[in-house]
C-alpha cells in the first residue's frame, strides 16, 4: 500500500514537470528558438559619432585579437575607442598602445581611473571612467563591450543601424561564447539557453514589455539616454551590471533589444569545469537577489522540471511501473527538443541535448556554491577584487 502510494505520488510529481516543460515550450516566449537576431536595419544617410568604452583589467591574454577588431571597424560615421585599464599587472595598458601603433585604425586612448570606492563595481567604475571621456567627444552613441570580444568589420556599423532603424535606445548582442573543450560544449551552451529561458528575447524588444537583459559583452547605448538613466551610477552596485543596466534604460522609458549575435564572438577560453564554475557562481546568487527563499525555490524548480524526468525514466524502468517512464521520457524528450536549436548555434551534435539534466544539475550546485561563497563574507570574486557580501539594489532586482 505505501509503495503504491509512493509511486502514486512520484507519477504525479513526473506530470507536473511534464506539464512545466509544455508551458515552458510555448508560454515562456518561445526562449529555445535562435532566430532572433539584429532587427531590420537600413544604411543611414548620416552615420552618428560613436565612442567605445572597453573596460580592462588583466587582459593582455585575449586583447590581441579584441581591441585589433575595434581598431578596424569599417564604421562611415566618426568613432574611436577608449580603453580603460582598470588596475592590471600584466601591461595590459601598454600592450594596448602597441596595438594602436600596430594597426592602426580608429583613434585610442587609455587612461586609468584608479582603485573605485566603496559602493562601486570595478568594471563599473571603470565604464564610468571611460564614459567621462567619451562625454567630451559628445558622442550620440556609445558602445560598451569586453576585452575578450571580437567584433566583425561591420559589427560598429551594422549595431547602429539597427538602433537608429528601430528606434532602440539600446542593441546589444550574446557574443558567440568559445565552445572547445569537454567542459565547454556541456556548460556553455547551457549558459546561453537557461539566460534566454529567464529573459526571452522576444519579449524583452516588444513595445511595453517589462522584461529587460542585454549581454554585457556587446551594448550599444545611446548617450543621451545613458545620461537620462545615469548610467552607470545609477547601478554602480550591479554584480549583473548588464541585466541591471538595461532595467534602468526601460526605466527611464527607453527601448531595449537583445539577439543572439552572428559574428561577434568572445575569445576568453574556460577550458576547466573549475574555470566555468567561478564564471557562473561569482553571480549566481546576486542573480537571485541573495534571498534564501529565492534559493530554496530555484533548487526545487530545477531539480523539478530538469532532474525529476530522468530520474523517472530510471525509477520507472526499475520498478516496471511504466506510466512513471512514460511520463518521465515525455519530458525528458521535450526538454531535449528544447536544448536542439541552441545546440546547432554553437555548431555542437544534438546528441548532447539530453545530457541537459547533467548539465542543469551542475548548475544547481553552482548556485548553492554562489549562496554559500556570499555567506562566507567571499560574495562575488573576480579579477582579482571581491565583493564580499554585496547590496541587492533595486536596480537588479
Amino acid at each position: 500500500m505505501g509503495q503504491t502510494a509512493a509511486v502514486s505520488a512520484f507519477l504525479w510529481i513526473t506530470v507536473v514537470s511534464l506539464a512545466a516543460w509544455c508551458w515552458l515550450l510555448l508560454g515562456q516566449g518561445f526562449f529555445w528558438r535562435t532566430d532572433v537576431r539584429l532587427p531590420g536595419r537600413r544604411d543611414l544617410d548620416a552615420w552618428p559619432s560613436v565612442c567605445v568604452v572597453v573596460p580592462a583589467r588583466d587582459e593582455a591574454a585575449v586583447l590581441p585579437v579584441g581591441l585589433p577588431s575595434l581598431l578596424t571597424q569599417d564604421y562611415p560615421g566618426r568613432a574611436e575607442v577608449f580603453l580603460v585599464d582598470d588596475g592590471s599587472t600584466d601591461g595590459t595598458g601598454d600592450l594596448a598602445r602597441e596595438l594602436s601603433r600596430r594597426h592602426g585604425g580608429l583613434p585610442l586612448t587609455v587612461g586609468s581611473p584608479g582603485e573605485p570606492p566603496a559602493g562601486w563595481t570595478g568594471k563599473l567604475w571603470a565604464v564610468r571612467y571611460g564614459i567621462g571621456l567619451a562625454r567630451a567627444r559628445d558622442p550620440e552613441y556609445l558602445l560598451l563591450t569586453d576585452a575578450d570580444i571580437a567584433h566583425a568589420p561591420d559589427s560598429l556599423r551594422e549595431l547602429v543601424a539597427a538602433a537608429d532603424t528601430g528606434g532602440f535606445d539600446v542593441v546589444s548582442q550574446m557574443a558567440r561564447l568559445r565552445v572547445a573543450s569537454l567542459w565547454e560544449r556541456l556548460v556553455v551552451p547551457a549558459f546561453v539557453y537557461f539566460f534566454a529561458q529567464l529573459y526571452p528575447f522576444r519579449w524583452i524588444g516588444r513595445p511595453g514589455s517589462r522584461t529587460a537583459a542585454a549581454a554585457g559583452g556587446c551594448v550599444l547605448l545611446r548617450a543621451d539616454m545613458a545620461e537620462k538613466a545615469r548610467i552607470p551610477e545609477a547601478i554602480r552596485h550591479a554584480v549583473i551590471d548588464d541585466v541591471a543596466l538595461a532595467r534602468a534604460v526601460k526605466r527611464s522609458g527607453g527601448r531595449v533589444w537583445l539577439g543572439l549575435a552572428d559574428r561577434v564572438d568572445s575569445v576568453r577560453p574556460y577550458p576547466r569545469l573549475r574555470d566555468l564554475w567561478r564564471m557562473v557562481s561569482r553571480s549566481a546568487y546576486a542573480q537571485l537577489r541573495h534571498s534564501p527563499a529565492l534559493l530554496l525555490g530555484t533548487v526545487a524548480g530545477l531539480a523539478l522540471v530538469y532532474l525529476v524526468p530522468p530520474a523517472a525514466v530510471a525509477v520507472g524502468a526499475a520498478g516496471g511501473t511504466g506510466a512513471v517512464a512514460l511520463v518521465g521520457a515525455a519530458a525528458w524528450a521535450v526538454m531535449a527538443g528544447t536544448y536542439v536549436p541552441m545546440l546547432r548555434y554553437y555548431r555542437q551534435p544534438p546528441w548532447l541535448a539530453p545530457l541537459l539534466p547533467f548539465t542543469a544539475f551542475l548548475y544547481l550546485l553552482m548556485t548553492v556554491d554562489s549562496a554559500v561563497q556570499h555567506y562566507r563574507g567571499r560574495g562575488a570574486a573576480w579579477k582579482g577584487r571581491t565583493y564580499a557580501r554585496p547590496d541587492a539594489v533595486a536596480d537588479e532586482g
